[in-house]
């Protein structure tokens, strides 16, 4: 069965919880929701989900229906006991994101006299430490993907270092609708680990802002396999939401 550019998102988005454990998946966007509940039916059966509110839940229902199997109590303090141990895996979406990671929620232009007022830190900063951190970018281009950002909301791993709080600090990948990437370039730049399917490294290049390290065993990414496709198609996403947010080419 061919996968569209959108399964494709889904399956790497997926992979971000390979070898989880009983973890709390925090996915912001159709594509990692999709894939967080994708690793529970697959590769990753002890990972918890919540209805983003206070209840954990034993079910994995399509994305557009309700959960409907509450497992356990998660009331906001306990959600910051999680994030202090390192239990959740958040997958955030950004504005702007720059080569260290850096990324912006807030604001565009100056802080103080902003162009465009955005969400709002939306306390990106806490989830950028103590725990493990992606990011999911709809539209890969070069208005997402700038040279430096605009406001600092999530933290950037060159950043964590230079202010001695590396530590505490686990940004690791970033799934587009074209690539993944890490930050794993020089002085923990960002980096290309694969192009989707039918993208070249020239495009890639080409919407992002800046110089973009690729190493030389950037790859493909994977298409997801049989039975995951079953799963996205028939039990996670019938009425096909994923499409909306990545179109085929």
């Amino acid at each position: 069965m061919n996968a569209s550019r959108a399964e494709v998102a889904v399956a790497a988005c997926s992979d971000l919880l390979r070898g989880a454990g009983a973890i709390l998946a925090s996915p912001t966007g159709v594509i990692p929701t999709i894939g967080t509940r994708l690793a529970r039916l697959t590769h990753a059966p002890r990972l918890l989900l919540s209805d983003g509110e206070a209840t954990l839940y034993a079910d994995t229902p399509a994305i557009d229906e309700p959960f409907r199997e509450p497992e356990a109590p998660l009331p906001y303090r306990e959600l910051f006991e999680l994030i202090a141990r390192g239990r959740r895996h958040v997958i955030m979406g950004a504005a702007q994101l720059d080569r260290f990671g850096n990324q912006n929620l807030s604001a565009i232009g100056e802080r103080d006299r902003p162009v465009r007022q955005l969400l709002g830190a939306r306390a990106a900063a806490t989830n950028t430490a103590n725990h493990a951190t992606s990011y999911w970018i709809a539209r890969h281009a070069p208005r997402v993907f700038v040279p430096a950002v605009d406001v600092v909301t999530g933290v950037g791993r060159a950043r964590a270092v230079a202010e001695g709080s590396d530590r505490f600090h686990d940004v690791r990948r970033v799934v587009t609708d074209l690539a993944v990437l890490d930050f794993s370039g020089p002085g923990d730049s960002l980096a290309l680990v694969s192009v989707h399917p039918g993208v070249t490294v020239a495009e890639v290049k080409a919407a992002t802002g800046f110089p973009l390290h690729v190493p030389d065993d950037a790859g493909t990414t994977r298409v997801p396999d049989a039975e995951e496709l079953r799963l996205i198609r028939e039990r996670l996403d019938p009425r096909r939401l994923r499409d909306r947010e990545v179109p085929s080419p």
